[in-house]
């Protein structure tokens, strides 16, 4: 997957810890590197930071704006250690774990499953949540890092339905694998969704179910920034996305399973990194104004 044209980029939301929280992750990754920090002004959280950073040679952004919504387990971020692609896959993957441990809480201990010989889910000190995974080489090539999403509480067993809905919305996009609860389960209803993949405009996600009680949700903590060529494409994501009119702001949406997104124009990055404090300054104002954004009035905002 070339690294320029990633379009669905993880979007973390921190009180106040962005910039540390890039600077933990990439010195722990392979193949990372945070790109560009810089600060907004006069946001309704007043200033906020706002870090472009790489893991593994994929693109996240944070932003630190303030305690209004924490991070919890319904979107962790699944990495694969694959041996055959990676000597002392085993051990990377402890080390890696080491430095998540860190000051976390392991909500799996590592240690061997059903599943796999080497796995661990661990809650890191600033409440991002990882599952490691030493992965089995026989199958086709995965990347090292995927969004994994949880579907709990009153959203437990739309899984599959959730990742229908996201097939039919995206492009170049395809299901995966699919593994099914058996019956007899303590908890899980049989035929929801233990585990699947697909993948979303080239890039793979994966969703369970879970029966459990779990006391969190899917909330703005994390979104997924969608970049958008044209206002034709920023029309037709908010259209089929949005589903929860009160959460439309500033190009964020809520769709009906509660997660968030963000439709973004393409050049927004650009605008926001190499514009003059001035040039900040208007599209802040004029996008803090917008639902869905305007690609032609935050151009205009930009050349003033």
């Amino acid at each position: 997957m070339s690294k320029t044209n990633q379009k669905i980029v993880p979007h973390l939301w921190y009180d106040k810890e962005a910039k540390e929280a890039a600077e933990f992750y990439t010195s722990i990754f392979p193949d990372s590197k945070i790109t560009n920090v810089r600060t907004i002004h006069d946001t309704p959280s007043g200033d906020a930071d706002l870090v472009s950073f790489e893991l593994w040679g994929q693109k996240f952004m944070a932003i630190s704006a303030g305690p209004h919504f924490k991070l919890n387990p319904s979107v962790s971020f699944m990495v694969n250690f694959d041996p055959s692609r990676e000597k002392d896959a085993k051990e990377k993957l402890t080390e890696v774990w080491n430095k998540l441990s860190e000051g976390g809480t392991a909500l799996m201990p590592l240690d061997k499953y059903p599943f796999s010989e080497w796995y661990g889910w661990i809650q890191d000190k600033f409440g991002l949540t990882w599952q490691l995974i030493l992965t089995n080489p026989e199958g086709e090539e995965r990347p090292a890092i995927i969004p994994s999403f949880l579907f709990v509480g009153d959203k437990c067993g739309m899984a599959e339905e959730a990742i229908n809905f996201y097939l039919t919305v995206f492009k170049n996009s395809k299901q995966g694998l699919i593994a099914r609860y058996p019956g007899g389960m303590e908890h899980d209803k049989e035929g929801t969704i233990m585990f699947s993949e697909f993948m979303l405009e080239g890039q793979w996600f994966t969703a369970m179910d879970s029966a459990h009680e779990h006391k969190f949700g899917f909330n703005e903590a994390i979104s997924f920034m969608v970049y958008c060529d044209t206002q034709e494409e920023i029309d037709y994501y908010w259209e089929r996305l949005s589903a929860v009119p009160e959460a439309e702001q500033c190009g964020w949406l809520k769709d009906k399973y509660g997660l968030s997104w963000q439709i973004i124009p393409s050049n927004m990055n650009e605008m926001m990194s190499k514009g003059t404090p001035e040039q900040l300054a208007r599209v802040t104002n004029a996008f803090l104004k917008m639902k869905k954004f305007d690609l032609e009035k935050l151009e205009d905002a930009y050349k003033g």
